[in-house]
């Protein structure tokens, strides 16, 4: 973490500088950053929010808090993936979010801008980002993984095949208890990760949360 000021300026077409975003001062960075991982893994622990909405949040804020002097953005990204990995969502495996990142960028630094607008006061709007996120990046993903492998479980093992199949020929409304019935020897976690996957992909949709949410594949 740097000393200095590390305003987030835009240079314009005749090389005038305009600062997008003021991060958090450098003295404040350390305790903000504490701050925003220990929110982070109690918002988890108490499993009342979505997981992928709260992994979007926290990196919407390490972008805002911007602890680094250089390389803010990758790092804003690995954390992504190593998130997004620990939530259950592997796509990031198979498909480079960063080469989607880089060829959506101007979309990326204007949901980014829209979304850091009144963050220092608690103001500021997830929706843009949110948006972008999951409708742009990580839907993109998926799209592209099911374009080279055809289908989506097709580089997945045994047991996670199992759990695609069963949810195969599941017919309407089911639980995960349900999944688990078909698939003994599998795990609740393996279970609920690979649902995570369907659901963005968009195969399959939870109503409610926790042990009694009932699912339903997508027309």
């Amino acid at each position: 973490m740097e000393d200095g000021a590390n305003e987030i300026e835009e240079v314009g077409p005749e090389g005038n500088k305009v600062v997008r975003f003021m991060p958090v001062a450098p003295h404040l960075t350390e305790d903000a950053m504490r701050s925003l991982h220990d929110r982070f893994d109690r918002a988890l622990a108490s499993h009342q929010f979505e997981p992928l909405l709260l992994i979007l949040t926290y990196v919407l804020d390490f972008l805002c808090i911007h602890p680094f002097r250089d390389g803010n953005g990758r790092m804003a990204r690995l954390l992504s993936l190593l998130l997004l990995y620990q939530a259950g969502f592997e796509v990031g495996r198979f498909i480079s979010l960063e080469n989607i990142v880089e060829e959506t960028r101007e979309g990326y630094y204007d949901t980014l801008y829209s979304s850091s607008q009144k963050w220092h006061d608690g103001k500021h709007s997830l929706q843009p980002w949110w948006e972008y996120f999951l409708g742009v990046m990580l839907l993109s993903a998926y799209r592209e993984f099911e374009k080279r492998a055809g289908t989506l479980t097709t580089s997945y093992g045994a047991k996670s095949q199992m759990i695609f199949d069963a949810v195969d020929r599941l017919s309407g409304d089911f639980r995960v208890s349900d999944v688990q019935k078909i698939c003994p020897g599998v795990s609740l976690d393996l279970i609920r990760r690979r649902l995570k996957e369907l659901k963005a992909a968009g195969k399959v949709e939870p109503s409610g949360r926790g042990p009694g949410a009932v699912w339903r594949k997508t027309p």
